[in-house]
């Protein structure tokens, strides 16, 4: 009876639509859940999120959740996550692909998860990682360990989305440093982030991650631009 009248006082609202939810419905409502573009590239390696990364970087494995679209579901459920303080919405995305990928045997080999870092002033201004109860759920879904110290943001960077991909790369992977490389040495690691877009700052994670000696590296996002 008392979440019932928090419900009556607080109606939980689907993060899409803002629509009143159902008792049995949670984040997302039916109708908007049954809506989302999934990609299930986790089922296919040579699919378009691998290919973003071909001939710059090795990448084992790589998957996104969604397809991400301008004004579409994903942007709100993206934007509540990352400026709205909605950190429910990042755990929820994480279980749900955790669940898809301890189901496929390559993924259930990963040993570590970790974050893409934020530098610390953006870390204090957001109060969060945007990734990291995406990442968290994950880790909990393929028994993998949650690693958030292992690859560090050391500065921050203003946005350059006009400068070409070589020369942003040199900069962000100048911002990176690892440091207790040990827990990672011949591991598996699974680098998350919330969206993949030119693949430049998961690019640079990866060739930071790569100085460890013995590492496989793959990668998982939220979404994916079309």
């Amino acid at each position: 009876m008392f979440h019932d009248f928090v419900d009556l006082l607080y109606p939980r609202l689907c993060h899409i639509c803002e629509a009143e939810m159902l008792k049995n419905e949670h984040i997302i409502c039916t109708s908007c859940l049954h809506d989302l573009p999934i990609t299930n590239y986790h089922l296919d390696n040579d699919n378009p999120v691998k290919k973003v990364f071909f001939g710059r970087v090795k990448i084992a494995k790589a998957t996104s959740l969604l397809h991400f679209r301008k004004k579409a579901g994903v942007q709100h459920l993206i934007h509540d996550l990352k400026y709205r303080g909605h950190r429910e919405i990042g755990a929820y995305l994480g279980k749900w692909l955790g669940e898809e990928l301890a189901a496929v045997p390559d993924y259930s080999e990963i040993d570590l998860v970790i974050p893409v870092p934020l530098h610390k002033s953006r870390l204090k201004e957001r109060g969060y990682n945007q990734v990291e109860d995406f990442g968290k759920e994950i880790a909990k879904q393929l028994n993998a360990e949650y690693v958030d110290n292992l690859l560090l943001k050391v500065s921050s960077t203003q946005t350059q989305s006009l400068k070409d991909r070589l020369s942003r790369w040199g900069k962000l992977e100048d911002t990176l440093v690892i440091q207790n490389s040990e827990q990672a040495v011949g591991k598996h690691i699974l680098v998350v982030d919330d969206l993949v877009t030119t693949g430049s700052t998961l690019e640079a994670c990866a060739h930071k991650l790569l100085e460890i000696p013995g590492i496989e590296l793959s990668i998982a996002t939220m979404a994916i631009t079309d």
